[in-house]
């Protein structure tokens, strides 16, 4: 055998071994197997385009604030963290691509899924093929998590979750519809998975609390849909008591100026629980009266001194104001550091994964300071669930009433007997 076909043999001999490997399960893609050194690599899928580019916007902004301070500190083992960011236009193929252009052509070792629900079940599943550790940061639908059918091991949320502010939320709402005699319903929330769960559960436990509640019509409108005059007719028509909307970001923008043009908000109590955002309050141009919220972020809430500071170095840092996808990604951010420290660097999705699992962190965003990374479902609890009533400048939110979460956990074993999720 001369030299040359010596050397073919073992290569083939190599490739082989390799795709026994792969075959078992053994190893994912080069990303993960390659030599740590030099920078640690983060993909960030996310939306930085269209109407709702200020998800992606205050995203990143939420991750910076936390990885910026790493890398001021020396990182980790002379290494420190880059985030290398793309755009995916919240459409669930693009983010599947994306996310794998990420891992296998950039070199990520690891991804923070700042996206919609609409994509995260779609980087659920590349994660699920390649095994390395992924936070979802800003998909609330409950079924992501909580279903163990989509479970994968290196798969987290930081992200609040459907189910539990439907609990809170649903509570909240029911003791104003008792108080109001608001008993007939409508919602109007995307059409896709966050949208769709997401006002199940809410009237479910609403109604759940006053029994007397009945959803009397439902409205539908697509991502991005530009004109909603066909949707606001049908809640004209509907004359309900109250409405439930999960519309966000720029699309919630448009609805409420939109709707303003037919006073539906003087026809009506409305309860839109992502009305808080500081970016979305801004854009309003007559903002609605009397409209309840849920808790987004807000400076006053809590009313602390490290939500304060923290709040006045993200303002300074990012050059805009906050809103719910910065803390939940800022959260996002902060476990994968301590993991890190915890893992001497190692960025293997096993190993990243065993030292997040169950990990409880000091956090101004936590109800008593903490919040804690739930090893049972890979999601998080104890963060700050609440109502209150929107307001368009300073503080944002009047009356603000913070939920429980002893009463929200308890029922959310219940419901999740009932959806088949345990037993």
């Amino acid at each position: 055998m001369t030299s040359t076909e010596s050397r073919r043999a073992s290569r083939r001999q190599v490739l082989k071994g390799a795709g026994a490997l792969a075959a078992a399960g053994v190893i994912g893609a080069p990303a993960i197997s390659k030599a740590q050194t030099g920078a640690i690599k983060i993909g960030v899928p996310t939306i930085l385009s269209g109407r709702v580019a200020i998800l992606g916007q205050t995203s990143v902004g939420g991750l910076k604030v936390v990885f910026d301070k790493f890398n001021a500190a020396g990182g980790i083992n002379g290494r420190k963290i880059e985030m290398v960011v793309r755009d995916s236009k919240g459409a669930p193929q693009e983010a599947a691509k994306v996310t794998r252009d990420l891992i296998n052509n950039d070199k990520c070792e690891i991804i923070l899924d700042a996206e919609a629900s609409s994509a995260a079940f779609a980087v659920q599943e590349v994660i699920r093929e390649i095994g390395v550790l992924c936070i979802h940061s800003n998909s609330e639908t409950s079924s992501l998590t909580a279903d163990p059918k989509l479970h994968v091991p290196t798969a987290f949320r930081t992200a609040r979750q459907g189910i539990h502010d439907a609990i809170g939320g649903g509570d909240y709402a029911a003791k104003i519809a008792k108080a109001k005699g608001l008993k007939k319903w409508a919602t109007c929330s995307p059409d896709y998975a966050y949208g769709r769960s997401n006002t199940a559960e809410f009237m479910e436990y609403a109604k759940h609390f006053d029994g007397n509640i009945q959803v009397v019509e439902e409205s539908w409108p697509k991502l991005f849909q530009p004109d909603y005059t066909e949707v606001v007719t049908k809640l004209l028509n509907a004359k309900a008591d109250a409405m439930y909307s999960a519309l966000w970001g720029g699309d919630l923008v448009a609805f409420i100026d939109q709707a303003n043009l037919y006073g539906l908000f003087d026809k009506q109590a409305s309860f839109m629980v992502n009305l808080g955002d500081y970016g979305v309050v801004d854009q309003v141009k007559q903002f609605p009266q009397g409209v309840y919220s849920g808790g987004r972020y807000n400076r006053t809430v809590p009313a602390t001194k490290e939500n304060e500071e923290w709040y006045q170095n993200y303002v300074k840092t990012q050059k805009h104001k906050p809103t719910n996808w910065s803390w939940e990604n800022a959260v996002a951010a902060e476990f994968v550091v301590e993991a890190l420290k915890k893992t001497d660097g190692d960025t293997n999705g096993k190993k990243m994964a065993e030292a997040i699992k169950g990990m409880t962190l000091r956090s101004q965003f936590g109800t008593k300071g903490t919040v804690t990374m739930r090893a049972e479902d890979n999601t998080l609890i104890d963060y700050i669930i609440g109502y209150g009533v929107s307001l368009s400048k300073e503080p944002y939110v009047a009356d603000f009433q913070a939920s429980a979460w002893e009463p929200i956990i308890e029922l959310e074993k219940q419901w999740k007997k009932k959806q088949g999720y345990i037993s």
